[in-house]
């Protein structure tokens, strides 16, 4: 470690003050631990942070039920803009409306990711327990002494030694380069070959939203598309998704008449809609997708990553977040399940400047203290589902800028619907496994699989929904996805 101008020493030491980060903080809190925080980028909630690399967050079943384990979900949902289906824009203006659920009980949540995460550090400072420290960017790591070495704005550098680490610094996580340095230690980041560009549509002049408010907005084109989320002030948050190179890609729009030629020729409705589209496009910068796959999480009982940090996934299946979250309601099953069990978890904490020593603060007096176990629990818990939910996340890009326009996909779509209403929680669709449940993302991926081998040969030969052959249709249920579904007490609702 190098020479620090100050040494500190905390019981949990939290990397990254972002999402998981802040909920994170929120957990340990309520379990009865003191928290510190540490984040590179300044206070949010004092500083104006720029624009430009923000994608909307759709807020489903998993993250909902996280918020709801420590009672925080009605804040939350109180400022959010339900979103029931997709609506598509056509080239020429036409519009295709898609439910996302089987009925009006299911749907999304779009939600800002800045107001959400202001709003979870409020929490969590109102704990009494929980500090976050600002504009202290993470240098190295020594798990022998669990100390990470941060500098300031001035260059200075803290020492922080905690008794446990947890590394939710997102995707470009310092924890988890620091851990990648030890032997046995793996990482793969895949990146997308395209990038992001976020854009804006204003309200009306009365607050009120310029297109349909409770949906997500696609203007799928093939190999690259728009989308638009609305917020709770009426405006809706737009991304472009555009490959980097090509013919048409991010390398041809570099001066102003390109990118309004584009938008004009491509989204030419959305482009009525953002009179600044231009001057927006061109100082917003360009954001890029990867997908993370890491193991292990821990570094015995010192150090664990969660979140980005442990599993990056691309945005479009809008579960980033909500994995993120889930892995703080698998946590806390953890920890619940390791109590139950005889356990105890407990730091030492050490010699503060202002204090005298204070005395071990114990969960439970008696038993194991084991992070370690916790920790192993938790990765092998998680980790095949997050890796699942991050192939569903890539194949759902290729759905969303390409097939959500094709007819024999909404055809397929169409059937699947009468499907899940006709035989409720015999059939059920991936999107829904994966948005309204909260059943391990492996089991939804491995379902889909087979939903997608049941609607090949409902649709074939077929050219309306309603044409469906329902007795075949509950044979080929009742064989092949039923048994997977209907032992599941997570989708006893769907019944």
């Amino acid at each position: 470690m190098s020479d620090a101008v100050e040494t500190r020493n905390v019981d949990v030491l939290i990397v990254g003050a972002g999402l998981v980060g802040s909920l994170a903080a929120i957990y340990m809190a309520k379990r009865g631990f003191n928290v510190e925080v540490y984040e590179r980028r300044p206070d949010m909630r004092t500083v104006e942070i720029s624009a430009g690399r923000s994608i909307n967050l759709n807020l489903s079943c998993r993250g909902i039920e996280a918020l709801k384990r420590i009672g925080i979900a009605d804040d939350v949902l109180a400022e959010v803009v339900p979103m029931m289906g997709r609506m598509m824009h056509a080239r020429d203006g036409a519009l295709t409306y898609q439910p996302y659920g089987k009925d009006d009980t299911e749907f999304g949540n779009s939600v800002s990711r800045g107001g959400l995460n202001k709003m979870l550090m409020d929490i969590a400072e109102e704990t009494g327990t929980v500090k976050f420290h600002f504009n202290l960017k993470a240098d190295d790591a020594d798990f022998d002494s669990n100390t990470m070495t941060f500098t300031n704005e001035q260059g200075e550098k803290i020492e922080v030694r905690a008794s446990v680490i947890i590394g939710t610094d997102g995707a470009a996580s310092a924890v988890r380069r620091e851990m990648l340095k030890l032997d046995g230690y793996e990482s793969t980041v895949e990146p997308l070959d395209y990038g992001y560009k976020e854009l804006y549509i204003a309200p009306n002049a009365d607050g009120s939203f310029k297109i349909e408010k409770n949906a997500l907005h696609i203007w799928p084109r093939g190999t690259y598309m728009l989308i638009a989320l609305p917020n709770f002030d009426g405006s809706f948050t737009v991304t472009l998704f555009l490959p980097y190179k090509g013919e048409l890609s991010f390398e041809k729009l570099t001066t102003e008449e390109s990118v309004r030629e584009f938008f004009t020729e491509h989204f030419h409705d959305a482009t009525e809609l953002m009179p600044d589209l231009v001057e927006t496009f061109m100082n917003n910068p360009t954001g890029h997708m990867e997908t993370i796959k890491t193991f292990p999480w821990n570094v015995g009982g010192q150090c664990v990553l969660m979140g980005d940090a442990a599993h990056g996934v691309v945005p479009f299946f809008g579960q980033g977040m909500n994995c993120g979250f889930e892995d703080l309601t698998v946590f806390e099953e953890c920890i619940a399940d390791h109590l139950a069990n005889g356990g105890a978890l407990y730091v030492e904490r050490r010699l503060r400047t202002d204090e005298e020593p204070r005395k071990t603060a114990r969960l439970q007096l008696e038993g194991e203290s084991n992070w370690q176990k916790l920790f192993e629990d938790f990765a092998n818990r998680r980790k095949e589902n997050c890796d699942a939910i991050a192939d569903m996340a890539v194949e759902n890009f290729i759905e969303m800028r390409d097939k959500v326009g094709d007819p024999k996909f909404l055809l397929a779509k169409a059937v699947e619907k009468i499907l899940e209403k006709r035989f409720p929680g015999r059939y059920v669709s991936r999107y829904s496994l994966v948005t309204f449940s909260n059943v391990p993302y492996k089991l939804a991926k491995d379902a889909g699989i087979i939903c997608d081998e049941i609607l090949a040969e409902l649709v074939s030969g077929i050219d309306k929904a309603e044409d469906v052959d329902l007795k075949k249709a509950e044979k080929l249920i009742d064989e092949r996805l039923a048994p997977m579904l209907l032992k599941r007490p997570e989708l006893a609702h769907q019944a």
